[in-house]
């Protein structure tokens, strides 16, 4: 197999509790099981040797006669890869059906339905696993030529085929050929399950047929559930079947994405572990899931969030930290798997989160607006949830904090962090107001007054004319992308028309967007980084608001294009294009629906209104030459 596969060539199946990458070349190499954030089975993609892989792909004597391609079955989250060749053609279609959503289960399944389509095409199937990330050996043993079992400390691995795929040993490992002709049809089925369990019960065509039609109409079902019925329908379809893969289903907890220590930067350090439960990006999900119809999935989430303030028991002592475990363990030591060579190289890889200890303020901002959104806060429980929150809040809020991007350089007077401060004592008191509940409201609105005061006064940058990173400094930072979107100012307001400007100027490349300049606002990191997929939806919807509907549209239209080819997006893109950083990224789809719900509702108000002056600002389809701001990513 070739040594990497690029991070966009691939896509995501999953049942709810774990999920598995599959690439375009029919190489499953990123598997953890038995829950998101378990160790790995399968991770040759973050070392080609000691990773593991299961490859399930159609030979053919010259790799250049040779065609794959890969899509979703429409509206679904099972993954088909094509395989094309002068001789014929055949087809892969993985799944994982989902599994009970009420309590964590520690036996997955995943299924692999090879397919003739035309002619004959030979295949060859090869399974490595690599327990533990690749730090646990394994044995093998084999019933018959059908089934053979992967064993390794505390975890079984259960391969089983149809008739039709006969399977060697390989030292430990297993392979297989075997050719299909058009018409015929054969599977394979992997199951994790905890050691001296039951043996699965051996998998029929007829069994397996029964279970693809299962999972089409899950998530068939379930998406008839969303309200969007706009411009970009299947892409948001497809952002919204991708939040709900990264989902467990048992505590309805959302993780940042489905891999860990895949590079901001090819062969730099910045390789950290999204397998975890972010504050931040759960809680601005609940907003959109609710506007896209999905109330169920956000009422999930506001009670594992109000169960985290209740049990306290943080590491910090804090009502809350930045992120969890799946389950709610406050507890993600990090450690550097030191025997992984990384992506392309690209060391250290890291296994759980240092930052799960520092401090943000911002998280109680977006906490708050999530718990509010679903009236929570109207039962008792929800209501002392959110005012112990902020009453701790209000002796705490005004100190230097890490930020919203996690930097390592020390803490500063963020003006995002102040920002969403002011977010948490709103929305507190118009609740408080709203369904009467005992509050000190004059406290609170107190705090929210002096807040707003000092980010007017020091977050403001007079000679830039824009609101800037932090106090005591110049740059710009795309997180106050969100300052209309909160509220704080409005979209159309003159200070933030130049501030978005400031930031067209600097940050902005082409539609694609920098978190901000890490030479000029050191973050205590080596090495540079691409631009953030999630600060270019944030761009989208800021231009939407604010008016500049034709630049708001063009540049939706172009992010759209660093999509890979089953419509998933990375954290990053690099200076070439490349997909960057974990993958698939839920923030960055969240930040996707946003946009495209904030356009297609600035449109249509558009198209209903007269043709007046509406201070858009005309694209300019490349006719002129921004400045070159390259520099920002070394």
């Amino acid at each position: 197999m070739n040594r990497y596969t690029p991070i966009a060539e691939h896509g995501m199946v999953g049942d709810l509790q774990t999920a598995a990458l599959v690439s375009s070349g029919g190489i499953i190499d990123w598997w953890c099981t038995p829950r998101f954030d378990s160790p790995s089975v399968f991770a040759s993609l973050l070392d080609s040797e000691r990773g593991g892989y299961c490859r399930l792909a159609a030979d053919s004597p010259d790799e250049n006669d040779m065609t794959a391609r890969q899509l979703y079955l429409s509206d679904t989250a099972i993954l088909v890869t094509r395989f094309m060749a002068p001789g014929g053609v055949g087809e892969v279609a993985d799944f994982m059906a989902p599994v009970d959503s009420s309590t964590p289960q520690d036996r997955h399944r995943l299924v692999r339905l090879v397919r003739g389509v035309r002619g004959s095409l030979p295949f060859t199937f090869t399974c490595r696993p690599r327990f533990d990330y690749g730090r646990a050996a394994h044995t093998l043993t084999q019933a018959d030529d059908h089934s053979a079992l992967f064993r390794s400390t505390g975890m079984d691995l259960h391969l089983q085929t149809t008739a039709g795929i006969p399977l060697r040993a390989d030292g430990n490992d297993i392979t297989a050929r075997f050719t299909l002709s058009a018409g015929q049809a054969v599977a394979v089925v992997l199951t994790s399950a905890p050691s001296d369990g039951p043996v699965p019960q051996h998998p029929s065509l007829e069994g397996i047929a029964d279970d693809f039609e299962a999972c089409r109409a899950f998530w068939l079902t379930w998406l008839r559930s969303c309200t969007y019925h706009g411009r970009w329908q299947d892409i948001v379809n497809r952002s919204a079947i991708t939040l709900k893969l990264l989902t467990y289903a048992p505590t309805g907890a959302p993780i940042a994405a489905a891999t860990m220590g895949l590079p901001e930067q090819l062969g730099g350090e910045r390789n950290w572990d999204y397998r975890y439960t972010w504050i931040r990006d759960a809680a601005l999900s609940v907003r959109t899931m609710i506007d896209l119809g999905f109330d169920e999935e956000a009422q999930a989430f506001r009670r594992w969030l109000r169960d985290r303030i209740e049990a306290g028991g943080t590491v910090s002592g804090d009502p809350l930290q930045i992120m969890y475990r799946v389950d709610g363990d406050p507890h993600l030591t990090e450690e550097i798997l030191d025997h992984l060579e990384g992506y392309h190289g690209s060391r250290p890889v890291r296994a759980g989160n240092a930052a799960a200890d520092q401090l943000q303020l911002d998280i109680y901002g977006e906490a708050s607006d999530a718990l509010i959104v679903g009236d929570d806060v109207g039962a008792i429980r929800g209501w002392k949830a959110l005012s112990d929150v902020l009453d701790w809040l209000a002796d705490h809020w005004d100190q230097p904090d890490e930020g919203i991007w996690e930097t390592r350089g020390g803490r500063q007077n963020f003006t995002y962090s102040r920002l969403m401060t002011w977010v948490a004592f709103d929305r507190g008191i118009h609740a408080a107001r709203k369904f009467s509940r005992p509050a000190d409201i004059a406290r609170w609105t107190g705090v929210r007054d002096t807040v707003f005061r000092q980010i007017v006064e020091r977050g403001w940058h007079q000679k830039r004319q824009a609101f800037v990173q932090h106090y005591d400094t110049d740059v710009l930072d795309a997180s106050l992308l969100l300052m209309p979107e909160f509220g704080f100012i409005s979209p159309r307001d003159p200070d933030w028309l130049s501030t978005l400007d400031a930031m067209d100027e600097e940050l902005v490349s082409d539609s694609l967007v920098y978190r901000y300049d890490p030479a000029a606002s050191p973050d205590g990191l080596r090495g540079a980084e691409g631009t953030f997929n999630l600060c270019s939806f944030f761009y989208v919807e800021a231009l939407a608001r604010s008016g500049r509907l034709n630049q708001a549209r063009y540049a939706f239209d172009k992010m759209l294009t660093y999509a890979n080819h089953v419509g998933l997006f990375a954290e990053e893109i690099g200076s070439s294009g490349e997909q960057l950083g974990n993958f698939p990224q839920a923030f960055t789809h969240l930040a996707l629906v946003n946009a495209a719900m904030a356009l297609d509702e600035e449109l249509s108000k558009a198209q209903a209104r007269p043709r007046t002056d509406d201070h858009r600002r005309p694209a300019t389809y490349g006719l002129t030459v921004p400045a070159d701001r390259s520099g920002i990513s070394g």
